[in-house]
């Protein structure tokens, strides 16, 4: 009996990982304006969330630069919009922007940055948009990000 429960407990002990949140994830763009991550899930549990993103390419941030930027939404094109106009230095967005949730520096090929942002920004039912805002990128390097059970 003492070995059955014996037994049980370390299988349930090595199954645990299984059931815990992951909190973070890592996006890598490409000097093909790509991601190789299309759809994030943030589970309700994580307190924070931490986005690693890197950039697989060669072509420096001036040419082919890629940020992480999360926004409910309807909200990205307006501020996917507003921040080209902040420029490079700036990572083409508006910090001042309520509507930006998160958002990386602006890196280029082989360099990496990271974000850790409060998972209390989201909502259940909200739908969220993560894109580059580098000019032009906005309208193909976009993918979802939902918070999950």
């Amino acid at each position: 009996m003492i070995r059955k429960v014996l037994v049980a407990s370390v299988l349930a002990m090595a199954a645990a990982p299984v059931f815990a949140a992951d909190c973070s994830v890592t996006v890598t763009g490409t000097d093909q304006m790509t991601w190789d991550v299309k759809n994030i899930d943030v589970s309700k549990s994580c307190k924070e969330f931490t986005v690693n993103l890197k950039h697989s390419g060669s072509m420096p941030k001036q040419v082919m630069g890629h940020n992480w930027v999360l926004t409910k939404a309807g909200d990205f094109q307006p501020v996917s919009s507003e921040g080209m106009a902040q420029g490079l230095d700036k990572n083409y967005v508006n910090d001042a922007d309520a509507r930006v949730l998160a958002h990386s520096k602006v890196i280029g090929g082989g360099e990496s940055d990271s974000i850790t942002f409060d998972v209390s920004k989201l909502a259940a039912g909200e739908e969220y948009t993560y894109f580059c805002s580098f000019p032009g990128h906005f309208s193909i390097m976009r993918g979802t990000l939902k918070l999950v059970d």
